[in-house]
């Protein structure tokens, strides 16, 4: 077997014992034949699985489920918002955004893809596998690497404290495909994991884990709800007939179904022989409190996705929805859902990504619409520090060591080296408003013009 990894010529180096490792892993894969096969517990204590549920949550939540639909599309929209610059980082301290043709790669991940494109893949990727891993590929460009079809493999045993992550194996078509799985070593591949699983050291767990429940019962209160219509809009009766023969008894009530059962013959009068006789059991909506119900459950979901209902519109959200508590919701959705995740984001495509020395990639909202109100919030803050900086370099402070203090992402702010008057020592200002004129100082009893020889100003 000839494995070759995605590497770009320019960067094919001497293997490292990591890479050595991982290549006797792959050939290990097929030599044992663990394509659909028990897997050998060596190789298993020495990798982290990403899990099979990624086709499931897939399929079964976000195809099926509308809840689960709307929370993840909210998410996906926002994070895709954002573009990528790089941080000046000047005494451990942020500095200035700018930006590099090494940032191009970012913008255009892919023929025709944009940075948009690459943070939607990678949310879906996240949220249905907890996990989104993304190769760099010759050209320069990206290539997203489906989350269930990659294995992490470590230097160690699971256990080992030491263990570290040696490399990646991508199997096209699954792990049980019979194919070649891809060798990639740790500095070719941005691994993005915003929620750890706490039973592994460096694998990523869906938020949808947590609340399979929930989405089970949704998915049992719809199909209820979809029930009670097909069957006539009506609660579930118990039929009582007086015939005695099984004939008439399965011709009268399949006769009875086609002429009062379904959403078409809903609210007919329904008509009964002597003999015959109709007792309703169970509840209907309004004894359910089907809304309430139903509604409790979405809201559990929203939270699961740390989205608050109201922005994804869900009716519990809705009842209380007003333009104040929306930019509120809105507010805390920026501050503690998407600005960590940006954060994350940008520090794991710094794997493939040039960054300049004395920088880090850095992610820039500046441009997205729903931040609008926090870049008004954003001014006033900054005029605030400008006035206390006045306040402070006016009473004599040494302005490089107020910006330091009150403002210290203003450090590239270059001070002209012109001060207040109140500030100049006395005689140092000549022209101009306050300026201090040199003169005589005539002495006591005498008189001006009196010819008396004046007394130089000391």
């Amino acid at each position: 077997m000839n494995l070759t990894p995605w590497r770009r010529p320019e960067e094919r180096v001497a293997p490292t014992p990591s890479t050595l490792e991982l290549f006797a892993l792959a050939d290990a894969y097929n030599q044992m034949g663990l394509y659909g096969y028990e897997q050998a517990p060596s190789l298993a204590s020495k990798q982290e699985e990403i899990g099979d549920y990624f086709k499931g949550f897939v399929q079964g939540a976000y195809k099926r489920n509308g809840v689960i639909f709307a929370c993840v599309a909210v998410r996906m929209r926002m994070f895709s918002e954002i573009r990528f610059q790089f941080r000046q980082i000047r005494n451990g301290r942020p500095g200035d955004l700018f930006g590099t043709e090494d940032l191009q790669i970012l913008e255009q991940p892919w023929p025709g893809g944009t940075t948009g494109d690459m943070m939607a893949r990678a949310e879906q990727d996240a949220s249905f596998a907890g996990n989104f891993f993304i190769v760099r590929r010759p050209g320069p460009m990206l290539k997203r690497l489906r989350p269930d079809w990659v294995t992490i493999v470590l230097s160690g045993d699971q256990g080992d404290p030491d263990s570290e992550v040696a490399g990646y194996l991508y199997h096209p078509g699954g792990k049980y495909s019979g194919e070649d799985p891809y060798v990639f070593d740790v500095g070719e591949v941005a691994h993005y994991m915003p929620n750890p699983d706490p039973e592994a050291h460096f694998r990523g767990m869906s938020w949808l884990t947590s609340i399979i429940r929930e989405i089970q019962a949704d998915k049992a209160a719809t199909e209820h709800k979809l029930k009670f219509f097909e069957n006539g809009a009506t609660p579930s009766m118990i039929g009582k007939l007086d015939i005695g023969k099984r004939a008439e008894f399965i011709e009268w009530v399949r006769t009875f179904r086609e002429q009062n059962e379904g959403v078409r013959n809903a609210y007919k009068t329904l008509w009964l022989a002597a003999g015959a006789d109709v007792t309703p059991v169970g509840v209907d909506f309004k004894q359910l409190e089907f809304k309430v119900t139903q509604g409790a459950g979405e809201t559990r979901i929203a939270a699961a996705a740390e989205v608050p209902p109201v922005i994804v519109g869900l009716s519990e959200g809705l009842q209380a929805a007003t333009y104040s508590n929306y930019a509120l919701a809105m507010r805390r959705f920026t501050d503690l859902t998407m600005r960590p995740l940006w954060r994350n984001m940008a520090a794991c495509l710094q794997t493939v990504v040039n960054v300049p020395p004395g920088a880090e990639l850095w992610y820039d909202d500046r441009d997205v619409p729903a931040l609008s109100e926090d870049s008004d919030k954003q001014a006033q803050i900054d005029s605030v520090k400008a006035a206390t900086i006045h306040t402070l370099i006016s009473a004599g402070y040494e302005p490089d060591s107020v910006v330091s203090t009150i403002a210290p992402e203003w450090v590239a702010l270059q001070h002209s080296g012109l001060y207040s008057v109140q500030l100049q020592p006395a005689g140092s200002v000549t022209e101009g408003k306050g300026a201090l004129v040199a003169g005589t100082v005539v002495p006591a009893g005498s008189q001006n013009g009196s010819g008396a020889e004046p007394v130089p100003t000391p």
